[in-house]
């Protein structure tokens, strides 16, 4: 109940604001149905609210020109602003008043958007009567002008945008109160000075503006309207404004003799406008980043979908899994080390999903895969142009996993020419794409696999000492599936659900002999060989029952990897 009285205040807020504006507003739907309309409105027009909500506005009062003659809806400039997004200003229209009269008018259809989408728009429209009035008998009664121009102030000074005229010569005769609130003028030190001189002498940035390039005076010389929509005003203060503004031209004896500028601040537009360039640059970055992580998870998806629970009872992996528990949740770097096939990225991606980035990424690098050439780009990103082949520009990995967790896979493998460079944005949390001069900042937390005996490697002067420090402040170790006996047979079960439900095939079980034979094998290729053995007696057992001869398979390469890309779940 609160909120329905507060949202009834706010709108009758909205429509006391709207009701004070001196000039006629109302607004439409995307089918050009009026939605509101504020009192200026139907004191010009005579119309009554509750008759016209809901009515197309091009038949209430712009159905035809001031002759009669038909006004078609597709022409319409009010219907255009919804059509095609673009604001249409028109200063020689007329609209249709109840009583079938016809009422002169300039207006400016403006589309309101939605996502981007013209949803409707904003009609702000003046009675023009008087001002035609006054040019029609200007010629004929030049007397009477003067009467008048005491309600003209007024009216002038009424107005929001800021007002003022220019004689033949182009030195100002009149302004108005909005006038002098922009640019600080007092009316009495501009008058009959040449306005160029006191607002328009040059552009912003402080080059000279020449008179005769000037669109103000140019409505004195060619008797055209002139709309500009980018340009400078200089307050008193020195400083510029940036405005709109239209030069209207007064015209006696057919030739121009004046001109008359309406013009408005713009700054918080310009603002908004910078805030959209910086937000649609920002949107570009962010959706480049989301094609890279789509592209990265595209590659991942396969391990990502088997990734299920670690496998086995063993104590050895036990021991791993409490250094596991105890590193996760701090941010410690990890080097996780072992054999080919036990199973360390599975470790890596406990101990991420156990911290407190589990929510952020895990990006994999696989440092062995990496051509040199390509290293920078892979792991900091590029730039468009950067170096031959790069089309646009690209993301690396680091930036990728900021907020979350980058994964060194076979770390050992890194160029020593190149070490010095990731050691650098490790230590750092920074770095810059290939061919940028701008520092990104990133905050990621480094886990580490290797093989190799990283030591050996640094006496051996293959691996920089002070990347093994930077990356090893604590190693866990994966033992390998000989020393898991007790995990094997687990591991072998696992492994015998997952491949019969991705071949379609019924349940196999494991008979002792089959389990006895399996904690024989030395495994070389330890959890990686052992998925692959389940795999091939799966595939040669010609019914339902695994024979001790399909389980007696020749050892598989330590390099090999799983046809069905399953992670070798430890």
């Amino acid at each position: 109940m609160a909120g329905h009285t507060e949202l009834s205040q706010l709108q009758a807020q909205h429509q006391r604001i709207l009701d004070s504006a001196g000039e006629g507003i109302y607004g439409l739907d995307r089918d050009g149905r009026i939605t509101f309309v504020n009192a200026a409105a139907t004191a010009t027009l005579g119309w009554k609210l509750e008759d016209v909500v809901g009515q197309t506005a091009h038949d209430v009062h712009h159905h035809s020109h001031a002759d009669g003659s038909p006004y078609p809806s597709d022409e319409c400039p009010i219907h255009a602003a919804i059509y095609d997004g673009e604001v249409h200003r028109v200063a020689d229209e007329v609209f249709w008043h109840v009583d079938g009269t016809c009422v002169p008018v300039e207006y400016t259809a403006t589309p309101i958007f939605d996502d981007g989408e013209p949803a409707g728009a904003v009609v702000v429209f003046r009675d023009v009567s008087e001002r035609k009035r006054i040019e029609r008998e200007r010629e004929a009664a030049y007397e009477e002008l003067q009467k008048v121009q005491a309600e003209q102030q007024l009216i002038l000074d009424a107005a929001g945008e800021g007002i003022y005229g220019l004689d033949a010569d182009g030195n100002i005769t009149f302004s108005n109160a909005a006038s002098s609130e922009i640019l600080g003028w007092q009316v009495e030190d501009t008058l009959n000075k040449k306005a160029h001189d006191v607002h328009h002498h040059s552009h912003a940035d402080g080059s000279p503006y020449p008179r005769e390039e000037c669109p103000i005076y140019a409505a004195l010389t060619d008797g055209e309207i002139h709309r500009v929509d980018d340009e400078v005003f200089w307050h008193t203060n020195g400083k510029p404004v940036p405005v709109e503004y239209t030069s209207t031209p007064i015209i006696k004896d057919g030739k121009p003799n004046g001109a008359v500028v309406v013009f408005r601040d713009v700054t918080n537009r310009k603002r908004i406008e910078r805030q959209r360039e910086e937000a649609y640059a920002e949107i570009k970055a962010l959706k480049e980043q989301l094609e890279q992580e789509r592209d990265y998870l595209r590659d991942e998806i396969d391990v990502s979908t088997n990734f299920g629970e670690i496998i086995g009872q063993s104590a050895a992996l036990k021991r791993t899994l409490a250094k596991v528990e105890a590193v996760a949740n701090t941010s410690a770097s990890v080097l996780i080390l072992g054999e080919s096939g036990v199973g360390k990225e599975m470790i890596a991606r406990a101990i991420h999903s156990k911290s407190d980035r589990s929510d952020k990424p895990l990006i994999k690098v696989n440092c062995a895969s990496i051509p040199k050439d390509l290293f920078e780009s892979e792991f900091f990103g590029h730039v468009r142009g950067a170096f031959t082949g790069a089309h646009k520009d690209r993301i690396g990995r680091m930036q990728l996993a900021n907020d979350g967790t980058l994964f060194l896979d076979e770390v050992g493998e890194i160029p020593m020419a190149l070490q010095g460079k990731l050691l650098r944005a490790l230590q750092e949390q920074e770095f810059e794409r290939v061919g940028d001069d701008q520092t990104t900042k990133v905050d990621v937390r480094i886990v580490a696999a290797t093989n190799r005996d990283l030591e050996e490697e640094v006496a051996a002067g293959r691996f920089r000492e002070d990347l093994y420090y930077r990356i090893s402040v604590f190693p866990v170790e994966l033992p390998p599936l000989r020393n898991r006996v007790a995990d094997i047979v687990p591991l072998a079960i696992h492994f015998l659900d997952l491949i019969c439900t991705e071949l379609g095939r019924d349940s196999l079980a494991l008979t002792k002999q089959h389990a006895a034979m399996l904690q024989k094998q030395y495994w070389p290729g330890n959890v990686r060989e052992l998925d692959h053995a389940i795999e091939r007696a799966v595939l040669m057992a010609p019914d339902d029952v695994i024979g001790a001869e399909n389980l007696a398979l020749r050892l598989v390469g330590q390099g090999d990897h799983s046809p069905n890309g399953r992670d070798t779940t430890v």
